[in-house]
Parts: structure tokens; sequence; C-alpha cells
């Protein structure tokens, strides 16, 4: 499986599924923690099975890999595929084998040829710390399929996170499997559904073939992303996916800033990408409504956030910075910053249970503002004489607009208004706008 993987250039997953068939071994060397390291999908992957017999009998371990050797050779062979696929953490993982192997055996010349490898890895980590192109690594773009209609089987309504190579477009995807499966029913008889919306299998016509497909990314909750630091982190060993729809009461997708709402969708597969399939079973799904002001704040953290990391990105990418301030300050930008304060920030809410978003979008242009004069000073230091005017004019429109926002980020909710904060030990609270929807 590992060689036919290897063939069309999809390195991780054999990596993968060698390093996870040797658990047994791992475990018995007191390695358990660095296997689940390199995939949580190790137990199910593994060699464990009663295929796993006495040595006196013929079984799985009476095979040549299932030596020092073997196991030395194995290994050294999923630290290549990991290094071809980019993955050079998980090399630092795999070498953690081997280094204890090599060092008992006195083995001076392997150890030398290890260290020099992690030294590479490392090194390419530093240079190539979050993607492939301009030091970007790209380990896979991700996508929701699902299938309705009874000529699918066992897979009407059925749903799956597709992983597709590198950089992938929805096109690409929707033509490759419109045709599969337009080459098995018929090209007529299968349609691509064009939106992400919920499906209603009543609507469908009941001859055909229906495929929906939809761009997904991983989904971290607050306390994960405490320990997904890094570009890596944030793209390997993953479970869950998400993905947005806006709409509107009236039925419309898209609508003005105070009738827009959005349908967070979140996925969680039956087991974790990188796997030895490219498409994993979604097994939970959750629903979260945001409301306009949720919208508005969610969008302006993400401005702020684009901004600091311009800002301080090592080494420095003038045009990224200038891309992003102009987005931020350039008198051109639809819907922009002005326009949300102005529709959210006008007025103080009559409801109660509306201050804490009203509070909370004022702290975010607060937080907005100060980033946007970072940012300013930031490619003030980056720019030539040519650029120096641009540079003015963008002073010109950030003051323009510091100037409007500040009545409407300055007002406080009068403490006569004030609610009288709580204290509740229940998780949950009724006062969140936010409506939930789950299903098992």
């Amino acid at each position: 499986m590992a060689t036919k993987h290897n063939t069309k250039a999809d390195f991780s997953r054999p990596a993968v599924h060698i390093a996870s068939v040797l658990v047994p071994l791992f475990s018995a060397v007191g390695f358990t923690r660095m296997s689940k390291n390199i995939s949580s999908n190790v137990l199910e992957e593994s060699a464990v099975s009663d295929d796993v017999v006495s040595p006196d009998e013929e079984g799985i371990c009476s095979g040549k890999y299932f030596t020092e050797l073997g196991l030395v050779g194995l290994l050294e062979q999923a630290a290549s595929s990991f290094s071809l696929a980019g993955m050079y953490e998980a090399v630092n993982e795999v070498y953690k084998v081997l280094i204890p192997v090599h060092e008992a055996n006195r083995d001076a010349k392997k150890l030398a040829t290890i260290h020099g490898k992690l030294q590479e890895a490392f090194g390419k980590i530093v240079h190539q710390s979050t993607g492939w192109e301009d030091g970007k690594r790209m380990f896979g773009t991700y996508f929701r399929v699902g299938f309705y209609g009874s000529k699918f089987g066992d897979l009407d309504e059925q749903e799956f996170v597709y992983k597709e190579p590198a950089i992938t477009k929805l096109a690409e995807i929707s033509h490759r499997l419109e045709g599969f499966y337009g080459d098995q029913f018929g090209e007529d008889q299968v349609e691509v559904i064009k939106d992400s919306n919920p499906v209603d299998k009543c609507k469908l016509d009941p001859n055909k073939a229906f495929i929906q497909i939809t761009y997904v990314e991983p989904y971290f909750d607050t306390y994960e992303m405490k320990d997904r630091i890094t570009y890596f982190d944030k793209n390997y060993n993953l479970r869950r996916f998400v993905y947005c729809t806006p709409f509107t009461l009236d039925g419309r997708a898209h609508g003005d800033l105070h009738e827009q709402f959005k349908r967070k969708t979140i996925l969680t597969t039956s087991h974790a990408f990188p796997y030895i399939k490219t498409r994993i079973n979604i097994v939970h799904k959750e629903e979260i409504i945001s409301t306009p002001i949720e919208v508005a704040i969610e969008d302006m953290q993400k401005k702020t956030q684009e901004l600091a990391f311009a800002t301080h990105q090592d080494p420095s990418d003038a045009k990224m910075l200038q891309m992003v301030l102009q987005g931020s300050v350039g008198t051109t930008v639809n819907q922009g910053p002005l326009e949300v304060a102005q529709v959210f920030l006008s007025e103080i809410p009559s409801d109660p249970k509306l201050y804490r978003h009203h509070n909370k979008l004022r702290l975010c242009f607060k937080d907005f503002t100060k980033r946007c004069e970072d940012a300013l000073r930031k490619n003030k230091s980056l720019i030539g004489p040519d650029q120096k005017e641009y540079q003015r004019e963008l002073e010109r429109n950030y003051h323009r607009l510091k100037e409007a926002l500040q009545p409407l980020i300055n007002r406080k909710i009068p403490q006569l208004y004030k609610p009288v904060l709580q204290v509740n030990s229940h998780r949950d609270s009724f006062s969140r706008l936010s409506l939930r929807k789950i299903d098992i």
C-alpha cells in the first residue's frame, strides 16, 4: 500500500501507515507517545490483530520486516516519505526511535547521518515555516462531499471530508467526481449541487444522483489553539473542519450588514488526516448561527489579525503589508470598517442582551485602529523614496477613518442602564445570541 501511494507522489499517507503498523514495537520499547505524535490513528492502523501469533507459528511477525534491521529500514522509509511530503516535524518524531537503536549499536556513522538529516529538516522548518511558495508549505486542501440519491446505494446521504493535493480548486474536484459518477450512471444522471445550504431530499429528482461539494477548513476550539501554535500544528492530525454559509432571514444569501446572518457548520470525521484513505466519513455535525453583529465582530477580528500578522511577519513582506493596509484604510473598500461601525455602533441598543456584543465590537475597533497605526509605522520603515506619497495617502485615510470612528467607539453605555452582572455557575447562558444546533 505504501509503495502504491509513493508512485502517486502522496508521501504523507505511506509515512503515517508505515509508522503506525509498527506501533506494537514502539510500545515494547516505550515509544507509544512518539507514535501518537505521528498520528492519532495509530491504534486503528497498527498491526495489533489476531495475525500476531506466537513465534512458533506462521504469522505477520514472522516476516522479514519484524526484525531490528527491518524496523530500522521501515522507519528510515517513513522518515524519507515525511521529508518528501514537507512534514519535517514528523521526521524528528521518527528519528527519536532510530537514534536509541543506533546508540545501542555504537553506530556512529548512522548517527552522524541521522543528525545531518535532522539539521536539514529543522533548517527547512525555519525557512519554510508557513508554506511552499514564498516560504509556504501546503499540506492539502479539504472538501466536504455529500451524496444524495438511491443510485448511490449505501453512499446515499453519506458525507465525507476529502483531502486533495496541495492547492486544489473547487472546480477541479467537482469536475473529477461528476465525471467519475457520470461514467457509472450516465452523464445526464449526475448533478452537482452548487450551494452549501442544507439539502432537502424531497426537492431532488429521485431518478438522479446528486453530489454536494463544499470547501472546508480545519477548525479548532480556543483551548486547542493554545497547543496548535505552528503552521504544522494547524495542518496535522485534523479531525474537525468548518465551512460558513451566509444567509438572511428572507431567504437571500447576502443582504445589508444589519441583516446578514452566518451559519457555521463544524464537521468531525471518524479518523484524523493524514490517513491511509483520501476521504473519511463525517460522524458528527454541529451548526452555530451568528447574528449580524456577531458576524461583524468576527470580520473585524479577522481584519485585525491580518494586520498583526503582516506587521510582525519575519522577514517583512512590504507587498502583503500594503495589501492588508489598503483593505483596512483604503477609501474604496466596500462595506469597510467605518460602515460596520456606523451600522452597529451609532446607537446604544435598547435590549440589554445586546450590550455585551455592542461593547465587544467597540473593543474590536479600538484594537483595529491600534493595529492600523502599527502597520503604517512598519510600512514607513520599509518603503523607498518612490512610495512616500503613497504612504502619506494611507496615513491621511487612516486619520480620517480614526476621526470618524472616535465618537462611535468611545460611546459608553450609561451607568443607569448597565445590566447587573450575576454569577452564573452554568456553562451556557440563555443571554447568548448565537443559536447552536447539534446533530449526532
